[in-house]
């Protein structure tokens, strides 16, 4: 029962994100506002607790969830024929340069904390 609770508190929490989104004209779309909103609200144990039961169910059967992805893969293999190595490629290519600013923006963010090793605060 507490894993439909947690659904539900996802679902309207989801919905509430995507009227704010719209109602506000956001640049972003609604289930991330929603997201947003599920931070909040899971410091209330309310809410904490129902969506914990529905996380621990969904990532039980999280397998399963891979299985439309797999079909649509199969039923899309004359696309991979033509396109696939150019898919690698983008892929591996996209996925290096997000590596490499999430490393550049980590250095600039951490820049001042730490020098030779040591805290500047002169704590060891």
């Amino acid at each position: 029962m507490q894993a439909l609770q947690g659904m539900a508190w996802l679902l309207v929490l989801q919905l509430t994100g995507e009227a704010l989104a719209r109602l506000l004209n956001l640049p972003f779309p609604g289930p991330v506002v929603g997201m947003l909103l599920l931070v909040v609200a899971l410091r209330a144990p309310l809410v904490r607790e129902p969506v914990q039961a529905t996380a621990r169910f969904l990532l039980s059967h999280l397998s399963l969830l891979f299985v439309p992805v797999g079909v649509g893969v199969i039923t899309h293999l004359d696309l991979l024929r033509d396109y696939g190595l150019k898919l690698m490629l983008v892929i591996a290519l996209s996925t290096w340069a997000g590596m490499a600013v999430t490393v550049l923006l980590v250095r600039v963010l951490m820049r001042g904390q730490f020098t030779d090793g040591k805290k500047e605060s002169g704590d060891a």
